[in-house]
């Protein structure tokens, strides 16, 4: 799923693109994927693209008339610009907008619908599809640590939680979580403020390391290679490859259609933490540290 990073950078492309440009025309290709019915998605054709927001991991286009374009990518959606005149479509294509200059193209990949457009009008609108998560860029650290705190979760509960923090999935939490070097099962009413105040600016510093590299990557272009898995990162995805910190293997938690990296050494002190299905399998013989593995 796109996060933070990913949906900065698509819009920072889309600023280039398409504000003060007039959408001319929107084609649906799917009808799952318009989920509102009022205002008519016709009521944005011809109008300017006035301002581009962020809402969480959704990308808003603000268009005259008090109107916003809210698109949520969710796990395998994608945007794609096609510029005036090409004949490029792709694939697995759900829904065209056709401005003055090219053409937004939304992707999504597999069977699952699961990616969806709303079309609301002013900010009252806007606010009901807003999770009301603090934006982690512009917090301060006494802000974080309450809002850290107000629930008891795991961390990587409560950091993926759109409700207590804006923007942050599952690829970017486990990353998050091996610089702050802290265990994605700690509860965070147990955090002390030195662990607090370590995850806060490892929060900060991941999420700007990667959109400095992913706005590197894009360059002028359009962003293509939209993905959860990126070589740099140092944990996501990783399972079983050496941490680049301490050379451990990456361990993992598989739940639902998701999994956990984290380093064992690096973030729970040597500890394998259970993944429910695989040790209950193994029982006994499941390892109890990185240093059984080894």
């Amino acid at each position: 799923m796109p996060e933070l990073p990913d949906v900065t950078v698509y819009l920072e492309a889309l600023e280039t693109r398409v504000r003060g440009k007039r959408l001319e025309r929107v084609r649906v290709l799917n009808p799952f994927l318009l989920r509102t019915a009022d205002p008519p998605i016709s009521s944005i054709e011809d109008k300017t693209v006035t301002d581009l927001l962020r809402v969480g991991k959704r990308i808003v286009l603000e268009l005259e008339g008090d109107l916003f374009l809210v698109v949520h990518l969710m796990i395998a959606g994608r945007l794609h610009w096609i510029d005036k005149g090409s004949e490029k479509r792709g694939r697995n294509v759900l829904a065209l907008f056709e401005f003055e200059n090219g053409t937004l193209s939304l992707t999504e990949a597999g069977t699952k619908r699961r990616a969806s457009v709303h079309v609301v009008r002013g900010d009252a609108g806007l606010k009901t599809l807003d999770p009301g998560g603090l934006d982690v860029m512009r917090v301060e650290l006494a802000q974080f640590a309450e809002q850290l705190k107000s629930e008891n979760h795991t961390l990587k509960r409560a950091i993926t939680n759109p409700h207590l923090f804006s923007g942050i999935g599952n690829a970017y939490s486990d990353e998050i979580l091996h610089r702050a070097r802290l265990s994605p099962l700690a509860m965070t009413v147990n955090l002390s403020d030195e662990d607090t105040e370590r995850l806060y600016r490892a929060t900060q510093q991941v999420m700007h390391e990667w959109i400095v590299r992913l706005r590197e990557d894009a360059g002028t272009g359009f962003p293509e290679k939209v993905t959860a898995f990126r070589d740099a990162m140092a944990v996501h995805g990783k399972y079983g490859q050496p941490c680049p910190v301490c050379g451990a293997p990456v361990q993992r938690i598989v739940f639902a259609e998701n999994e956990v990296n984290y380093c064992a050494r690096c973030q729970t002190g040597g500890k394998i933490l259970a993944d429910r299905a695989l040790s209950r399998l193994l029982k006994k013989s499941w390892p109890r540290s990185i240093d059984e593995l080894e």
